[in-house]
């Protein structure tokens, strides 16, 4: 939270705390954030990770001859961002892209190294591996809409188009990967399983309703974090009352950021608040302001489980709105991840908002990673290397 507002609560405790923030833009609230170095720094690296991934699925894009013309990738520079051109930037990763000239074709172009085949293979491997998870985490997702047509629906485009609306959806098991593989996959999974998940026609134009077929599915699912309350409670040194760890959430708090007094007692009260669970049926949406911080606190549940079943428990902020509608969220998800710092972080870096769920990362790594993550990371340390080590054997 803001901190001048922090202070301001403290000092006028009488002043409606609505009064308060509509004083306040969005983008001056995200400004106003407290930093994290750590998450600043991993996404500083992320940032060309993401335009390293964009040239890479455009080489993979043609199997038969991977690779793509420096004229075509500088015609792109605006929309990948490549600010000095596409040129300069591939030179910047010589360990991922080489550039040769065609003599057949009498212009430059460029291919991935071994090492970055390599490492795309990897990836592809661990993604194909994972799909038993992918018909857990797509039932998931749809458990956890709001819907009341019959059957649980999320929407999006059909499976031949490649838009916001798709890639929210393939980001729950691979998020900021290319569509060429997940595309396939996700249509060999919902055809493999026709008997929990149909596609139907929106009344909206190249777009579709993934539909749950069975909705009973919901009753047999548990929250991640219910985990993480499980061991808690276990623990012989814990100190928390039960019942307060019963609707309780995992705290972590950027080192910079003052907490006072005050603070601390609301999040204390925060934290032992009752609310739905993402998987249990929500009644009537009271206008109270009890009912008010319950739909919060629903909606950071939801948002938690979101980001628990992505890969890298990351997504970009835009992908996650995609879903507020069918999850029944009416709050500013951006303002959501502010309000709550200890469960959420918000970084700005590389001209796009991404929300990280803070208790899945220590020291800027996944505590528990997996084969995708994995191949992942070092696709990231051969963009950290940049132009080091060339002449090392």
């Amino acid at each position: 939270m803001r901190t001048h507002i922090v202070k301001f609560i403290i000092k006028h405790p009488h002043q409606p705390f609505m009064a308060i923030r509509l004083k306040t833009t969005s983008a001056q609230y995200v400004s106003a954030r407290a930093r994290d170095p750590v998450f600043e720094k991993l996404m500083d690296k992320y940032k060309n990770l993401v335009k390293v991934i964009a040239i890479q699925d455009l080489i993979l894009a043609n199997p038969k001859n991977p690779c793509v013309s420096i004229d075509f990738l500088s015609r792109l520079s605006q929309k990948l961002h490549l600010n000095r051109g596409a040129t300069s930037f591939l030179r910047k990763f010589p360990h991922l892209f080489c550039i040769y000239y065609d003599p057949n074709k009498s212009q430059p172009f460029c291919r991935l190294t071994d090492t970055a085949i390599e490492i795309s293979c990897q990836e592809a491997e661990a993604i194909n591996a994972s799909l038993p998870l992918v018909v857990d985490r797509l039932l998931r997702l749809l458990s956890m809409s709001t819907s009341k047509i019959e059957k649980r629906v999320v929407k999006y485009p059909p499976l031949k188009t490649t838009t916001c609306h798709f890639q929210s959806l393939e980001g729950t098991w691979a998020s900021n990967k290319g569509l060429t593989i997940l595309r396939n996959n996700l249509e060999s999974v919902i055809a493999r399983n026709s008997d929990l998940f149909r596609l139907c026609d929106a009344h909206e134009p190249n777009t579709h309703l993934l539909t749950l077929v069975d909705g009973s599915h919901s009753n047999h699912f548990t929250a991640v974090i219910e985990n993480w309350r499980l061991l808690e409670c276990c623990k012989q040194d814990c100190s928390v009352d039960r019942i307060e760890m019963r609707y309780s959430f995992k705290h972590g708090y950027p080192p910079c950021m003052k907490l006072s007094k005050n603070f601390r007692a609301k999040v204390k009260e925060w934290k032992s608040m009752p609310y739905v669970g993402p998987y249990e049926e929500i009644g009537e949406k009271k206008r109270s302001k009890a009912g008010m911080m319950a739909s919060e606190k629903r909606a950071v549940a939801i948002i938690h489980e979101f980001l628990s079943l992505t890969v890298e428990k990351m997504v970009e902020v835009e992908k996650n709105s995609h879903f507020r509608k069918w999850f029944g969220i009416d709050l500013n998800i951006r303002d959501l991840f502010l309000d709550h710092p200890g469960i959420f972080y918000l970084s700005t870096k590389g001209k796009r908002h991404t929300i990280f769920l803070r208790e899945a990362y220590e020291r800027g790594c996944l505590i528990e990673p997996n084969p995708i993550y994995d191949a992942r990371r070092k696709l990231l340390h051969l963009v950290v290397l940049g132009r080091r080590g060339l002449f090392n054997d």
